[in-house]
């Protein structure tokens, strides 16, 4: 809220809450950058130039994102073009969106009886990466909670390929869109339902977590209801 309140420039994500900009100055240039799939978006080359060009001119920007800059959100590559431009920055860290979607749902990431291990895995990769793309199959012999990020047209073929690996049909599944947002909206499901379902494009933003953990709001709710009131 302080770095926001003097900033100059503030260049702000789709998925940063808009709310937020309420606490810029009125004469605060707002430069929005959004990213989304399936929806045209700016390119990362310009938004890189838009921080080292108003960074060059002196100006206090603020690149607001949602969650952990970190964690999916280009954060370090940003960092990287500023400190070769000789740019003065600091990172305000964030809670990523696995972390507050898994609390929202009342699903534990890590559970002493159910997992030792979280991996954050990303549902939708860059097609102009090098090298090999995400093996679904090593990541269903882990025995860990998966949290796929931005994966939400693409839950049907993850689902299959976690399947085809061995990965148990009745591995519970939480969908979480929208997290801590007003229209928030949580879905339980498992692995075998998912692999027959069409991509919703309603469920965008969402965090799918996968594995045992997933089933705990389910066992808990079951547990509060046979006590005798």
């Amino acid at each position: 809220m302080d770095r926001l309140r003097r900033a100059d420039v503030v260049v702000c994500d789709d998925l940063a809450g808009k709310d937020l900009l309420s606490h810029c100055r009125p004469d605060c240039l707002i430069l929005p950058v959004g990213k989304r799939g399936g929806n045209r978006s700016t390119a990362q080359a310009e938004i890189i130039s838009l921080l080292v060009d108003h960074g060059k001119a002196g100006r206090r920007v603020v690149r607001l994102k949602g969650g952990d800059p970190f964690i999916f959100g280009r954060g370090g590559e940003e960092v990287a073009a500023l400190a070769e431009a000789g740019i003065a920055w600091e990172v305000v860290p964030g809670v990523t969106s696995a972390a507050a979607a898994g609390a929202a749902a009342g699903v534990p990431l890590t559970h002493r009886g159910l997992a030792s291990a979280v991996v954050f895995l990303a549902g939708h990769e860059d097609p102009s990466k090098l090298g090999p793309l995400i093996d679904w199959a090593a990541y269903a012999r882990l025995q860990a909670t998966l949290c796929i990020y931005m994966g939400a047209r693409r839950l049907g073929f993850i689902a299959n390929e976690l399947l085809r690996a061995g990965m148990a049909a009745d591995t519970p599944v939480a969908l979480v869109s929208h997290a801590s947002r007003p229209d928030e909206h949580i879905l339980f499901s498992n692995l075998q339902a998912l692999a027959g379902s069409e991509p919703d494009e309603t469920l965008s933003p969402a965090v799918a977590i996968i594995g045992a953990v997933a089933g705990e709001p389910a066992r808990i709710r079951a547990v509060v209801e046979s006590i005798p009131r």
